[in-house]
């Protein structure tokens, strides 16, 4: 009996996760590729050997209904349709939370759970970083990818079929105890929290100390995009779940996030679609009347000497009764107003040999930029958008041919002067602010748009060093095939795409490949060479530092992952290049790492 005892003891010694009721929160160090902590390759094999678990996954215009959804998750269409309460062909709109059952067991890996899928690769630009991350939506992790599969991370070719282990976890003896008997895989979104996974769940038992035990957490301080386990005593289905959307987020904050936050903003979080889409179509039937006037003859007499031209009717009525959630009027100045703002257009006042003009308008900061000709058509795109990192015209003046418009002062000018002097954070901020406004260009506007003119010039820089994307003049609405042709082109060398310039094809690819231009201009801090080679026979480090900023202190991993991102984006053939919703995904997970870098800590960056 002293012997029995003594083994037991020795098991227990030997192996304590065996009677671990708890799985490690992966806390965000699934993003970095090249380290493996144990918490990134799976949820520890520590009770049943199998058992029916559930993943949670966001509909995509790809994967769109439980067959579809099924095929990629390798799992069952039929049960999928079951358990979210539709037919297994159903279109799903996008966005929409779909219960998935799957078998999760330890087969085939005795020391992690997983529920096993394949994915065929489709483009050169994706990795195993991109197909955790994007495609299976925090499913799995590069690092459980490498890990399995015979490709070196970054020799993936298209036609390439990969193994995906996808996270699930059956229930520990204590869980069942306590009457939990199942384990559910959740994505975190923004504005998610443990409480508010546990009122989302809590039909179906879900509670905040059991999330908390069951991710090994002391705090409730979790990271957006990251997976969480939910412990449940029923089984998840449409009817127990409350799938009412996340809370909106709180507004940008005035300076850079602190590195303690969790991360924000995502591609599947936009706020006021809905709101937004109709008071476009208002809006778009106001415009056709608009310049349906504005081709007839006023029939306003000439003024009388000494009068001021009454300002044109269209404009008027557009300036009249337009407020909504999404968008405020523009205000009607006079030409008066303009020069006391502007002291009448004096040469001091004017920005950098341009045609805009600093201004004050009762103790706010504006600029007014001077313009001829027809000019409808950038305030009528202004006029459909709405974000914050999208600058903002607020009123306008027409005056004996002359349109002068008054947009928000960004003061500290274009990016162009400052590429080089931000720090490593600062410019990943940029990059995926200014990746956030052309990803709501291409996604969530209604027609979508292209900017068409995006240069390090184009992008100016708030008070607090924050991006706003400007000058909409060459911006084009797309049709419902999001391409399109000119015959004019026209644009700055080196951020036009191939395919634009030698056919004149305007689709979204054609801000991917210039925003691409931007990021490796704040990577290298000039634009002396918009190439990045990553293919030779250097090493990281060095080729890194013959590239990078040698100014700047930079996190050697994450450095190379935006460097490899960027050369995707600026890719010759069009097809190759990622939609601009993977980039900002993949940005956001960049930027949610960096504000977790702390330089002082890190000796992996060049000198």
């Amino acid at each position: 009996m002293a012997f029995l005892a003594l083994v037991l003891l020795l098991l227990l010694v030997a192996f304590p996760v065996q009677f671990e009721a708890q799985q490690s929160y992966v806390n965000n160090k699934q993003l970095k590729c090249n380290e493996s902590p144990n918490n990134t390759l799976g949820f520890v094999c520590n009770a049943a050997p199998s058992c029916t678990s559930y993943l949670t996954f966001r509909s995509t215009p790809t994967y769109n209904s439980p067959a579809t959804i099924a095929y990629l998750l390798a799992a069952d269409a039929s049960q999928i349709a079951t358990a979210n309460n539709i037919s297994d062909v159903a279109p799903l709109p996008t966005d929409t939370l779909v219960l998935v059952p799957v078998n999760c067991s330890c087969s085939g890996n005795a020391y992690y759970y997983q529920h096993n899928a394949s994915y065929t690769l489709k483009t050169p630009g994706e990795t195993y970083f991109t197909v955790a991350n994007d495609t299976y939506q925090s499913l799995s992790t590069c690092q459980s990818l490498i890990a399995q599969n015979p490709y070196n991370l970054r020799q993936l070719l298209p036609n390439m079929r990969l193994l995906v282990p996808l996270r699930c976890a059956c229930p520990t003896p204590s869980q069942t105890a306590a009457g939990f008997n199942y384990l559910l895989t959740y994505l975190l979104r923004q504005g998610n929290d443990v409480n508010f996974i546990a009122a989302q769940f809590a039909a179906a038992g879900a509670d905040v100390q059991a999330i908390l035990h069951a991710n090994m957490l002391n705090t409730s301080i979790v990271f957006f995009f990251t997976p969480l386990l939910v412990p449940l005593k029923i089984q998840p289905t449409k009817e127990n779940i409350n799938t009412a959307p996340s809370p909106p987020p709180p507004p940008p904050p005035s300076v850079l996030p602190n590195p303690t936050t969790p991360s924000a903003s995502h591609k599947w979080v936009f706020i006021g679609v809905g709101i937004g889409a109709a008071v476009l179509v208002i809006l778009s039937s106001i415009a056709l009347v608009w310049l349906f006037r504005r081709r007839k003859p006023h029939p306003h007499p000439p003024p009388a000497k000494g009068e001021e031209s009454p300002p044109p009717p269209p404009l008027s009525e557009l300036s009249q009764g337009i407020r909504s959630a999404t968008m405020e009027s523009l205000s009607l100045y006079k030409l008066e107003e303009l020069n006391k703002a502007t002291d009448s257009f004096a040469e001091s006042k004017r920005i950098a040999g341009s045609s805009v003009y600093h201004g004050w308008f009762n103790g706010d900061e504006a600029v007014v930029k001077v313009m001829k000709g027809d000019v409808s058509g950038e305030i009528n795109t202004l006029r459909q958008i709405n974000h914050s990192r999208i600058i903002r015209l607020s009123g306008y003046c027409v005056h004996e041919g002359t349109t002068y418009l008054v947009y928000e002062y960004a003061q500290n000018g274009s990016l162009k002067e400052w590429v080089w002097r931000l720090d490593w954070k600062q410019r990943v901020q940029v990059a995926y602010d200014v990746a956030d406004a052309l990803n709501y260009l291409h996604h969530f506007t209604n027609p979508p748009y292209i900017h068409k003119n995006l240069t390090t010039a184009n992008i100016l820089l708030d008070a607090s060093m924050r991006p706003k994307l400007a000058n909409f003049g060459l911006a084009r609405a797309l049709d419902s095939d999001n391409i399109t042709t000119t015959r004019h082109v026209v644009g700055e060398q080196g951020y036009m795409a191939p395919e634009y310039i030698e056919t004149g094809l305007l689709t979204p690819k054609l801000d991917v490949f210039a925003f691409g231009v931007v990021m490796l201009e704040l990577l290298s801090g000039t634009g002396k060479d918009h190439k990045w080679h990553g293919d030779d026979d250097l090493s990281v480090r060095e080729k890194l530092q013959g590239f990078m900023d040698p100014n700047l202190d930079y996190p050697l991993d994450l450095a190379y992952s935006m460097a490899q991102l960027a050369t995707s984006c600026v890719a010759h053939n069009l097809d190759a290049r990622p939609t601009m919703s993977d980039v900002f995904v993949r940005l956001s997970a960049l930027r949610s790492s960096s504000l977790d870098w702390d330089p002082s800590l890190d000796t992996s960056f060049g000198d």
